[in-house]
């Protein structure tokens, strides 16, 4: 009998998933750019690209999966839970696999189990990309050794059980960024201001030989997926304050990871040095 695995979100996560050769069964999903006219052709584009379905509605892609991946923003990953609980049937694996804090995860966990599914707590930890079906996935909560065969069956590969209490494999997940992105703040502070101070080459020179490539791939993350990550720290931040540990070094990392990706650069270029041209240029016309 062959899974029905409904994507609630298709994002970049979702794409690199199924878009991976080893990926198995049917995969069909939703996302809310869908409902969107200016955005909704791209939001096609994504879906046919990894071969997926586009279902008509959240309704329709939830009632007809036999497990779910939710891979939306930090900042809906509950009201995704909820929606999604009004159409999951009995005993449908809901595997949340959104980068937020734990209590969050408990809270969505409220939701699936009120409706008779099977929540899991999922935690991604590293980037999807080229990892693919590789990317380590940390499961927790009464279901996780449900949810580990299922999802080697659909073809991932690095996949790893913490515990029966809902929320662990987020927070080690949340704990872990706190340096993981605010490695990456730290970088862009660095070499913003050695750029201002045209001492870039010798900054990073004096840092090591694999800085000039680190600090134009920590860059580059946060210009592509600075706001996503910015959400993400902000779920880091309650994660700590509920751990009774003040986020003060945090709370810079939500704001220079936001300020980089507000600026809307995307696609930006590849070297280390034009990427600090555009920057500065846009700020520049931002205060002219």
């Amino acid at each position: 009998m062959t899974v029905r695995t409904a994507f609630l979100g298709f994002g970049e996560a979702a794409s690199a998933f199924a878009s991976d050769p080893r990926w198995t069964g049917d995969a069909f999903g939703y996302d809310l750019k869908l409902d969107d006219a200016g955005a909704r052709d791209a939001k096609m584009r994504d879906f046919g690209a990894a071969g997926v379905d586009a279902s008509a509605s959240c309704e329709d892609a939830i009632s007809s999966g036999d497990q779910v991946l939710s891979l939306v923003t930090a900042d809906q990953s509950l009201a995704a839970a909820k929606t999604a609980s009004g159409y999951l049937n009995e005993g449908t694996l809901f595997f949340d696999m959104n980068s937020v804090a734990p209590q969050r995860k408990r809270e969505a966990a409220i939701f699936i189990g009120a409706a008779g599914g099977r929540y899991v707590d999922v935690a991604v930890m590293s980037p999807v990309y080229p990892a693919q079906l590789d990317v380590p996935l940390l499961l927790s909560g009464p279901h996780a050794e449900d949810g580990e065969r299922a999802l080697k069956a659909l073809g991932f590969g690095k996949v790893r059980q913490v515990g029966a209490e809902i929320g662990r494999a987020s927070v080690i997940k949340m704990i872990r960024s706190v340096m993981v992105k605010g490695i990456e703040a730290l970088t862009a502070e660095c070499v913003l201001a050695a750029d201002a101070a045209g001492v870039v080459d010798e900054v990073l020179e004096s840092l090591g030989a694999e800085w000039p490539g680190r600090a134009n791939y920590n860059l580059e993350r946060m210009l592509v997926h600075g706001s996503r990550r910015a959400a993400e720290m902000e779920e880091v931040c309650a994660t700590l304050e509920s751990l009774g540990i003040q986020p003060a070094l945090t709370r810079g990392t939500v704001r220079r990871q936001r300020e980089l990706g507000l600026l809307g650069h995307h696609t930006p270029p590849t070297r280390l040095e034009d990427k600090l041209s555009l920057i500065s240029g846009t700020k520049e016309a931002r205060t002219a």
